[in-house]
This record gives C-alpha cells, sequence and structure tokens, in this order.
C-alpha cells in the first residue's frame, strides 16, 4: 500500500518546474476564493444583508466573467500567458480586500463595482491556466497537472478551514470572518513570488485572424463539449454559491462550524483527486465522470430533503454527512471532464475551450444566482430551488455518458 501511494505521488512530481510554480500561483488566489466561499456570505449576514441581496451581488462577480472570458480566449490565442498571470496575481489583492471594505461599510456601489473586478481579476489566471498547462506539459503529465489545477481549490479550503480553526479558538472576537478575509486577501500577494519565478521560453499556440474565427475553430465538437457544462453550471449556481445559508439559515450552522466541515470535506476532496489520473487509468471516464457524478447526485437530494425535517434533532447531521459525501464525489470528477472535453475537441480548439468553460461557469452562475435571488425573495424553500440543481445534474450527467462513449468510439477509429 504503501508504495502505491508512492507511486502516485511520484507521477506528481514528474511535472515541470514552471507548471508547479504556475500551480502554486494559483493556489494562493484559490485562497481567498476559499474564504469567500467559506466565511463571506456570514460576514455580510452580519452586516444586514438578506439572503436574496447576497446571492444578487455574487451574481456580479460572475458577470465580469462572463464578460471577459470568451474575449480573453480569443485574444490569448498565439501569445504569452505569463503577462496575463501577472496582472491577476498583482490586481486580485486589491480588489479582494476593496470588496472586504465595502461590505464592512456598506457602501453597495462599491460592493458591486469591486464585485466585478474580482471577478475579471480571478478569470485572467482561471481562463489561462489550462491553456499554459497544456502547451507547456509533456502530454504523460496531462492528467497530473489538471488534476493539480483543480487540487488547488480544495487544499485551500482545507487551509483557510484550519485556519480559521485555529484563529478563532485562540481569539474568537479578534479574529472573527472580517479579520480572517482580510489576512487571507493579504496572504494572496505571494502569488506574484511564484510568477515571478517562471522563467521558461513559453511555447505557445498558433495565432488565428480575428477573421477566421468561425472557420478556424471546430465549433460543432465544441457547441457538443459545452452543452454537460451549460447544463451542470446552471444547476450548480442555484447551490454552491449559497450552500452555507442553506446551513445557516435551515440548520442554524454558523461560519466556524461551515469552516469546520469545509476543512474537513476538502481534505477528503484532495485524497480522492490526487486519485484520479489512476482511477481514470484503470477504470476509464465512464466510472471517473458519470460514476462519481451520479452518486454525488444522490447525495445532494439526501441533504436538501433535510429541510422537511430540520426540526428533529439528527437532521443537521445527515445534512452535514450529506455534504461530506457529495463534494468530494462531484469535485474529483473536475479535472476528468476538464481532460476528457479537452482530448475530445483537438489541440487548435484548446484554448478556445478552456475560456468557454471559464465562461459558461460564471454566465451560468450569473443566471442561477439571479434567480436564487427572486425565487427566495418569493419565500421559496431552499430544498425546492436545489431539486433543481438535482433535475440539471441528472441531465447533464446522461449528457456525460453520451460524450464519453461518443469518445471511445472517435478514439477507436483514431479521430481523436
Amino acid at each position: 500500500m504503501i508504495d502505491f501511494l508512492r507511486g502516485i505521488l511520484k507521477s506528481y512530481q514528474k511535472l515541470e518546474q514552471a507548471i508547479l510554480y504556475l500551480i502554486a500561483a494559483q493556489f494562493c488566489l484559490q485562497l481567498v476564493n476559499a474564504a469567500f466561499f467559506l466565511l463571506l456570505n456570514f460576514f455580510m449576514v452580519k452586516k444586514g444583508y438578506h439572503d436574496y441581496q447576497i446571492a444578487n451581488i455574487l451574481s456580479y462577480r460572475f458577470f465580469g466573467v462572463l464578460c471577459l472570458a470568451l474575449p480573453l480566449g480569443l485574444f490569448i490565442k498565439g501569445r504569452q500567458l505569463k503577462p496575463f498571470f501577472l496582472i491577476s496575481t498583482y490586481t486580485f489583492p486589491i480588489c479582494s480586500l476593496a470588496l472586504i471594505y465595502a461590505v464592512d461599510w456598506r457602501i453597495d456601489q462599491i460592493v458591486y463595482l469591486s464585485t466585478v473586478c474580482w471577478g475579471l481579476s480571478f478569470t485572467l489566471m482561471q481562463a489561462t491556466i489550462l491553456p499554459f498547462i497544456l502547451l507547456n506539459a509533456k502530454e504523460e503529465n496531462y492528467s497530473e497537472g489538471i488534476s493539480l489545477m483543480f487540487l488547488t481549490f480544495s487544499i485551500s479550503m482545507c487551509t483557510v478551514g484550519f485556519l480559521n480553526m485555529i484563529l478563532q479558538a485562540i481569539n474568537p472576537i479578534f479574529f472573527d470572518e472580517k479579520m480572517v478575509l482580510i489576512l487571507v486577501s493579504f496572504l494572496s500577494v505571494m502569488g506574484i513570488y511564484f510568477i515571478s519565478k517562471i522563467k521558461i521560453l513559453e511555447n505557445v499556440s498558433e495565432k488565428i485572424a480575428f477573421t477566421s474565427i468561425v472557420k478556424e475553430y471546430d465549433w460543432g465538437l465544441i457547441a457538443k463539449t459545452s452543452v454537460p457544462t451549460i447544463i451542470i453550471a446552471i444547476g450548480a449556481g442555484f447551490t454552491i454559491p449559497v450552500i452555507n445559508l442553506f446551513f445557516l439559515n435551515v440548520h442554524g450552522v454558523s461560519s466556524d462550524v461551515f469552516s469546520k466541515m469545509g476543512a474537513i470535506t476538502f481534505l477528503l476532496v484532495v485524497g480522492v483527486m490526487l486519485f484520479m489520473p489512476y482511477i481514470r487509468r484503470q477504470f476509464g471516464y465512464m466510472f471517473a465522470i458519470v460514476g462519481f457524478q451520479s452518486f454525488a447526485i444522490i447525495a445532494l437530494f439526501i441533504l436538501a430533503t433535510t429541510e422537511y425535517y430540520n426540526d428533529w434533532s439528527f437532521a443537521v447531521y445527515i445534512a452535514i454527512g450529506a455534504y461530506i459525501i457529495r463534494q468530494p464525489l462531484m469535485s474529483a470528477a473536475n479535472p476528468m471532464t476538464s481532460e476528457l472535453t479537452t482530448y475530445y475537441v483537438g489541440a487548435k480548439n484548446q484554448e478556445m475551450i478552456g475560456a468557454l468553460n471559464a465562461s459558461i461557469w460564471s454566465g451560468s452562475w450569473f443566471v442561477s444566482t439571479k434567480i436564487f435571488a427572486w425565487l427566495r425573495l418569493m419565500e421559496l424553500r431552499y430544498v425546492s430551488i436545489f431539486m433543481i440543481t438535482v433535475a440539471m445534474y441528472m441531465i447533464g450527467v446522461c449528457w456525460y455518458f453520451y460524450l464519453v462513449k461518443s469518445y471511445e468510439r472517435r478514439k477507436a477509429l483514431n479521430q481523436v
């Protein structure tokens, strides 16, 4: 068993140094993303924001990404990507701190503006990191590079969750949500150092003229692989950004307890995701994607229905258990879906599919969080909203089933 684990970890050590520096920089930014996921909503509730107002504000973060991701995907074709990483790492801490203080002072105009800028800054890293890996890593390292890229959010969730636990134990009054958010925002500045350590001659893709966009990209393949992402992303937008509000308003779970949940949950995510390249090679995409996501849907259904009996003392424990099970299963499949779609569309479409995925997730979450805010304003229960996610997940997984079968057929015919 020890030799097996050593072999798994050794496969990650083969990654190029430039890729590791880039992933370290992404981790610094993901620390803030994790802190916002765990604590920002609780902080805003304490400042007097209602859940529908919070969802509306969050939607503008995704709106910023939606506006930038697709143009960015077109613009980066044939260009070096390091400058985009530098801009992101310089501006991200500033936008994060601006948002925190705007919430604290209840300056709503600055809250909305800084939220949009935060999303734009984050996108400069998120929409370009996958193309950089695919262009500058060896093909045999793709699975490990993509998995490690996705792992940064899970590891950052564990880090922030445990950090918040420790700081709460030291001084819960001083280290409240605001102070932890500020501290983590300053820590993200380290991303600048890691990007500065990337000193390679980048491989860049072949440049495509703007007038040739329609005919140069395989839009049919891109559309086919984007459909399940759109469906699942819209469904996720009804649940993931506001899951802590569900635990707060339905089960009375406080920010420190939710941080502990997040730390434990994403520690499991890290453990499962480390093995995903091995699982994919041993059992194929069908098990690694469709199998994992199907069990995650069942767990989400159980979590949502706890609102029906939330007055029972054990309901909160069932909800926590379902959340802890669901998150690793759904998250672990993400790098495999990215890898599958990347292989499916081919090399010349990789930058576009990477940028489109960022745009799709953010655009879908923009729509979903807007609808969520409206549904909560109409006092629709969380369980009813979450069931929309369950239904859309089921449709998305069925499409991935079709996509995996199609990929296997095309691979057998040497078409990919």
